[in-house]
């Protein structure tokens, strides 16, 4: 049987644009066994932070899982679970017609979505979710690394 792991992610910036950090917990739920990855980058947006956490703990996998992703951000979870496979329909057009934003992470989302069994879970941020919270502190701890 396939792994379960649990993601927790977030990404910050100072500024949007501006320089931005992510960070990631991974959770494997039958071990318990962590993992935290973080990083930045000098010039970039909130939406594209909050992707790149979930792109970067998703790569860490080493074999297809059933993964739950757990994140503050609107756009990150409801792009996995509404919009994505509509945008690839559609030639990464949204609804309007209009580009998608973002394009080269929604596509290495796509390539990883179709690996691994994604369940985007949103939770509110800054509300007490203590992963959630640890992974605020470290993206905005890279930032302040830059």
């Amino acid at each position: 049987m396939e792994p379960d792991v649990d993601i927790f992610t977030d990404g910050a910036c100072f500024g949007n644009p501006g320089p931005g950090g992510w960070a990631a917990i991974l959770r494997h739920r039958e071990t318990g066994a962590e993992k935290k990855i973080s990083g930045a980058e000098a010039s970039t947006t909130n939406n594209r932070m909050e992707m790149m956490a979930v792109i970067r703990a998703l790569e860490q996998l080493k074999k297809p899982c059933r993964v739950r992703i757990v994140s503050d951000s609107q756009y990150v979870v409801k792009g996995l679970r509404e919009w994505l496979d509509g945008w690839q329909r559609r030639h990464w057009k949204s609804s309007s017609g209009s580009p998608v934003k973002n394009k080269d992470l929604w596509e290495r989302l796509a390539s990883l979505k179709a690996t691994h069994a994604l369940e985007p879970v949103w939770i509110e941020g800054h509300a007490g979710h203590r992963e959630n919270e640890e992974c605020d502190r470290m993206a905005k701890a890279e930032i302040e690394r830059l």
